[in-house]
């Protein structure tokens, strides 16, 4: 299916289909016959789309049609792999899945139904993530005789805990919405049919900061957080130089200081 990112022309499977909302692009997950169960042609649809975003996005939302997020992998796709090819499969997944994390711009995913598997992957390489309350998190692997391959082990473990993970890993735990709030793995919880509004309210506010403050916040923060202490305070001197010297910063400081900005606020209670 050819569909248009910005003014670029892609060539993405039926499987996906993309809209515009003024500066939002949305990625629609489009297999709901099959659960959005996410097979190889989606997976490169994916990395194609990520890899081509045209100057004028300035964030993204991940969504699905039907009733479900994404029930995980096509285990069709797993059939008759020797141990070489079921390394390089997930090699590809790796990389794809990197395209969204260090995507230019921020990345919203929206979840509801099952987010299970490879679709529980996906969702942790997003830097927003809204659940519906229907939503249910899971990770078959044991009982599917696999293991984790496109990044769970890293970023799963680094939101939701080693313990969890090997528990949903080793019993096929099912997490709730409520429960994955509470555990970090979401940051907004909305109720069922008011999670793509949520999802683009939120990514519109994303779009209206200082690109390059964006571009900081979702390359150099998860990097820093791996560092050392002194190498990640010296980065971020580095970072902090670099972000507050553009006209973009600039602007937006003066217009603090003449109090023509919002101030911050408390939140609702």
């Amino acid at each position: 299916m050819s569909t248009k990112v910005g003014h670029v022309h892609l060539e993405l499977p039926q499987s996906l289909r993309t809209e515009r909302r003024g500066d939002v692009a949305v990625l629609w997950l489009s297999r709901p016959k099959k659960r959005n169960a996410i097979n190889d042609e989606m997976l490169h649809g994916i990395k194609l789309f990520f890899t081509n975003l045209h100057h004028d996005v300035k964030a993204v939302v991940i969504a699905a049609d039907g009733d479900n997020f994404s029930a995980g992998l096509d285990l069709g796709d797993l059939s008759e792999k020797d141990a070489a090819e079921g390394m390089f499969h997930s090699r590809s997944w790796h990389e794809a899945f990197h395209h969204v994390q260090y995507a230019r711009v921020p990345v919203v995913c929206v979840l509801k139904g099952a987010v299970v598997g490879a679709g529980l992957e996906l969702a942790s390489a997003t830097h927003l993530r809204v659940a519906e309350r229907n939503t249910y998190f899971g990770l078959p692997e044991g009982q599917r005789g696999i293991f984790l391959g496109g990044g769970g082990s890293v970023r799963l473990t680094r939101l939701l805990g080693v313990a969890l993970v090997t528990d949903m890993m080793l019993t096929g735990r099912t997490v709730n919405a409520d429960d994955g709030y509470i555990f970090g793995f979401t940051q907004y919880l909305v109720d069922a049919g008011k999670g793509f509004e949520k999802g683009v309210e939120l990514a519109e506010k994303a779009a209206g900061n200082a690109p390059l403050s964006n571009y900081a916040i979702i390359h150099a923060l998860p990097r820093i957080a791996e560092m050392g202490p002194e190498d990640g305070l010296l980065t971020e001197s580095l970072v902090t130089g670099i972000v507050q010297s553009t006209k973009d910063a600039k602007e937006r400081l003066n217009a603090f200081l003449e109090k023509r900005a919002a101030k911050v606020s408390r939140p609702p209670t």
